[in-house]
């Protein structure tokens, strides 16, 4: 298998720390939900993807053909929209 790129971005979805795993390969987008519970150091992410890589599951496999500047400006998006809903929640507190 020839892997083209791959992404770990990790942030904060209440009530957990969540790590969205990306990888394209041959032409087709997987991603990977990874919860970590408490806010990982960097340390025990690079540990944690080390020890089980091989456990992680995938998306069914999506054509990547929309290109990677458009799928990272969606995914901005959703991340902001998530952030300025928390904003809303917790100011209303």
């Amino acid at each position: 298998m020839h892997i083209a790129s791959v992404r770990l971005t990790v942030l904060f979805e209440d009530p957990f720390w969540i790590g969205i795993y990306e990888r394209t390969c041959d032409g087709q987008y997987e991603v990977c939900k990874i919860t970590f519970g408490t806010e990982p150091k960097d340390y025990e992410v690079h540990a944690f993807y080390l020890e089980n890589y091989d456990r992680f599951t995938f998306s069914p496999a999506l054509s990547a053909e929309t290109p990677a500047p458009q799928r990272e400006a969606e995914a901005q998006r959703q991340l902001e929209i998530r952030q300025e809903k928390r904003r809303e929640k917790h100011q209303g507190h």
